[in-house]
């Protein structure tokens, strides 16, 4: 169809034009030819830079409008430029994730008629923050701004800030004791919250009586404004310069560009079959307070993935055979899919920038409904929804993997991401104010190694490549707790050839506050959620929180004693234990308990991503120098890599004793093959046990609810453990 009759279409009839092309013909909008590109290839090439280099400019200039520690320090915004019909042209750096959740907002609003109520003109704001439209959680809060041209809607420009408060049921915005919809917080479901480029006084408003701290959601709405008014106003001069007929034309082309591309690189890099990876998530609420009572407190979740790449260089992701969703907060949206697919996409196979929704068109995804990936009810809670995003799309990273070593392309090959557990806070400020934060200090856990080096430690998260703690001193002034440590965690990181990047703990001492609430959330309790790969072992998930209440610490300072920073490198007695007297507590999973106050202590920890290869094969030096750096304990160093540490004294130095790890690691290579038994043998002693249902009650829930929600996934486990088509399993 011509675009000047395209033009004169109703918005919706537009997209729904669009998409029945790509249905039509497999290509986006109909575009079987990239006509532009081929006349010019080098006008095409600058075009795509100069859109990119608009956002990104667009979201450097925000960033140092907002006042918001997690903007301005850790970097979690992202904007992008979009078509009418609200498909992602270009974007930015920062949280990628949220390209295609917007593209969603845009679309939902189309199809809900907004053309014709309430509206869309020159200088309109809308902004939402519902994932079941368009966004991943609750503090995912994004804004897009209409763009015309001679009177034509020719794109949008849109960007999103993850704010700090969100004013749930805990303080904070991952609102982990959400258990439906109506706890989660301020939800902004697709509204028009601005006209002539400035945001409605009546919107401020509830925001300032609906939020803990609004100070830092009002003041990212300017910033994503701002950052929005940047991008339209230069679209704008850009069409100008090359005429709208060539804009209409060349902005589809880049999306169909960007399909193709992505298809291309997928047949490079991989090889086309089946991949199937696992991974489980585990969840601890028994005698929390706050958590629904329920018969089964504690919550496993298998994530089975099934990676399908087709020679056309299709990626297809199922999620069959999950789990349902839940009176929780870890529920996630079909949007919020989507933004796991599409942020594992621009750092594994589109790192270059130039990616749009093209990419995302050449993939597919089967999330079943009812399941936690695609809940048949949007009451439900997804404040957490990152709990188990975060290690179903490791599963994907993992199998990308496999299909990169299979190709030969071993320098891709990533074990990939973790979850990364998130302390959030509230209640009276050191300035003796109500305050309500998330500590963004996570976005810099450890990463899973990569089958050429170790992983990168205290320097990665999935969910934003950039990966920045933030300093110390911005965060101490904006929550009532005072740094006393914040080190390498020994041992993080998974082991192998190459480890896993390890992670941090920060310890705490509360500071003139009287009421200060510790929430934290997304941890995996009692099982591995970050696997490692071709035989490296996963990292351990399960931190403990510490914390002292009642202490003296004002005597050991006055005295000038020394003062806990870590909690050490012997579990069963912490160096808190050792230096502090008090109430003392460990915690594990999700930490929520009374309110804490001034002196008392507390301790968070992170985690480290998985290993690659075989632990025998580790550089001895390396490990060596690992453990003078504190990376590496010298008892996991000789009891899980078979190398030997000495000190030598006349350089007050730790080196590898070669020959005693030699000894060793021979040693430990005989007793492999004594121990070891056929993985036939294995499987025949197991199906005794699942034959008899000879499960831990979590692990019969899970079997359970799978296999009821499933029955492909029910078929294949019968078949595979040879039981009888009528076997249930019974808990």
């Amino acid at each position: 169809m011509l675009d000047h009759v395209k033009a004169h279409m109703p918005l919706r009839e537009r997209m729904l034009e669009s998409e029945r092309l790509m249905e039509e013909t497999g290509c986006y909008d109909g575009i079987t030819a990239l006509q532009l590109r081929r006349q010019d290839p080098l006008k095409f090439e600058t075009l795509h830079t100069k859109l990119r280099a608009f956002c990104v400019s667009a979201r450097e200039m925000a960033r140092r409008i907002s006042a918001s520690p997690g903007v301005r320090e850790v970097g979690e915004m992202v904007v992008a430029i979009y078509t009418p019909e609200g498909d992602a042209i270009a974007l930015s750096n920062g949280i990628m994730v949220h390209v295609h959740t917007m593209s969603r907002f845009i679309k939902w609003m189309i199809r809900e008629g907004y053309e014709a109520n309430p509206g869309i003109r020159p200088g309109d704001i809308f902004a939402n923050n519902d994932a079941f439209i368009g966004t991943v959680q609750v503090p995912d809060v994004m804004d897009v701004v209409p763009i015309f041209h001679s009177g034509e809607l020719i794109g949008w420009a849109g960007a999103v800030c993850h704010e700090l408060e969100a004013g749930g049921i805990t303080p904070g915005g991952d609102v982990c004791l959400a258990q439906e919809r109506f706890t989660e917080g301020l939800f902004v479901c697709a509204e028009k919250i601005g006209e002539n480029d400035e945001i409605r006084r009546d919107y401020v408003i509830r925001c300032e009586r609906n939020l803990r701290m609004p100070i830092y959601w009002v003041l990212d709405e300017k910033a994503k404004v701002a950052s929005c008014i940047d991008m339209r106003e230069n679209l704008i001069a850009l069409v100008d310069e090359i005429g709208l007929d060539y804009w209409k034309q060349i902005s589809k082309e880049f999306i169909e560009e960007g399909r193709l591309s992505q298809l291309a690189r997928t047949r490079q890099l991989t090889v086309p079959g089946i991949y199937r990876g696992h991974t489980f998530y585990g969840h601890v609420t028994e005698g929390k307070p706050g958590f629904q009572p329920l018969a089964d407190p504690n919550w496993l979740y298998n994530i089975p993935v099934e990676m399908e790449i087709t020679t056309e260089g299709k990626i297809k992701l199922d999620f069959e055979g999950t789990q349902p969703w839940g009176y929780h907060s870890m529920n996630c949206t079909p949007a919020g899919m989507d933004g796991g697919m599409f942020v594992t996409l621009t750092q594994h196979m589109n790192f270059e920038g130039l990616v749009n929704d093209g990419a995302w068109l050449a993939t597919e995804l089967k999330i079943p409904k009812g399941t936690w990936t695609n809940p048949d009810n949007e009451m439900v809670a997804t404040a957490t929804s990152w709990a188990l995003l975060l290690p179903a799309y490791g599963v994907f990273q993992r199998l990308l993997s496999r299909g990169f070593l299979a190709r030969g392309f071993i320098e891709e090959v990533f074990v990939g991401q973790v979850n990364s557990p998130m302390i959030e806070m509230g209640g009276e400020s050191q300035y003796g104010t109500l305050f309500g934060m998330a500590h963004f200090e996570c976005a810099a856990a450890g990463s899973g190694a990569l089958a050429i080096k170790d992983g990168l430690d205290t320097a990665y998260v999935g969910w934003n490549p950039e990966s920045d703690m933030g300093n110390i001193e911005i965060w101490e002034q904006n929550m009532p707790m005072l740094y006393i440590g914040r080190s390498i965690l020994p041992n993080s990181g998974g082991a192998g050839k190459y480890r896993g990047g390890c992670a941090f703990i920060s310890t705490w001492l509360v500071s003139k506050s009287n009421h200060l609430r510790l929430v934290t959330s997304e941890h995996s309790s009692r099982v591995f959620d970050n696997g490692g790969l071709c035989g490296g072992y996963p990292a351990p998930t399960c931190q403990m929180h510490r914390a002292v209440r009642d202490t003296n610490l004002a005597e050991i300072i006055a005295e000038k004693r020394p003062l806990p920073h870590t909690i050490g490198t012997d579990p069963a007695h912490s160096d808190l234990e050792k230096l502090v007297e008090g109430r003392h507590v460990t915690e594990e999973g999700p930490y929520i308990t009374a309110p804490h106050k001034s002196g008392d202590i507390f301790t968070h920890s992170y985690n480290g991503g998985g290993g690659y290869g075989d632990v025998l094969e580790r550089d001895p030096i390396k490990t060596a120098q690992d453990v003078e750096n504190g990376f590496l304990t010298p008892e996991a160093a000789e009891q899980v890599f078979g190398i030997v540490i000495r000190e030598v004294p006349q350089t007050d130095r730790l080196e590898a004793d070669l020959a005693a790890t030699a000894a060793l690691r021979e040693k430990m290579r005989a007793e492999r093959i004594t121990t070891s038994v056929p993985v036939s043998a294995w499987i025949a002693e197991e199906a005794k046990r699942v034959a008899a249902c000879d499960f831990a009650p979590e692990v019969a829930k899970m079997h359970a609810n799978a296999m009821k929600l499933s029955p492909r996934f029910a078929a294949d486990f019968r078949k595979f453990w040879g039981l009888s088509e009528d076997f249930t399993v019974k808990y």
